[in-house]
């Protein structure tokens, strides 16, 4: 399944959107107006929460973004940026997931207990020059929600790291 994660030109909580190779709305992503700690929330198209995400506000040295599950509110892993260098972790999950990026502009790979979940990339063409949009391709349907929800995570972390925030 492909699809594309867009930020909004403008959007007063920072939104997004997530949209099929045909332009059908698969998702929407809504943000908090005032958050501190950059809260949005990936929702289904009847608006129900999926997936809260939002950055941990004290941080020392390593910045780190947590996503929630939208009915329980449990914790499903964190984000953890390392002190040196600009990879990230994906720490505190049930199942192990990590992820690979070969260099700046190269697909972010991402494995789920070994087994490739999905990939995604930075598009800067046209009118997606001027906002962050992504490119996502994942295995499995049922992964596409959560795929969205660790893509928010990262862009949340470098927000924070470039001073875009």
């Amino acid at each position: 399944m492909v699809f594309y994660v867009k930020n909004k030109f403008v959007s007063l909580g920072d939104g997004s959107f997530v949209v099929d190779e045909q332009g059908q709305h698969l998702f929407a992503v809504k943000g908090k107006v005032f958050s501190i700690t950059r809260k949005k929330y990936v929702c289904d198209l009847r608006g129900n929460v999926l997936y809260t995400v939002r950055n941990k506000y004290w941080h020392f040295f390593t910045r780190k973004s947590l996503i929630y599950e939208g009915k329980s509110g449990e914790k499903v892993c964190k984000l953890k940026e390392k002190f040196f260098g600009r990879t990230l972790d994906v720490v505190d999950c049930q199942d192990d997931i990590t992820m690979h990026s070969q260099g700046l502009f190269k697909p972010i790979s991402v494995y789920k207990n070994g087994e490739l979940m999905g990939e995604w990339a930075r598009t800067l063409s046209g009118a997606d020059f001027f906002r962050d949009s992504f490119r996502v391709s994942v295995e499995d349907e049922k992964d596409a929600a959560f795929f969205v929800a660790l893509i928010i995570g990262v862009d949340n972390i470098r927000d924070k790291r470039t001073g875009r925030d």
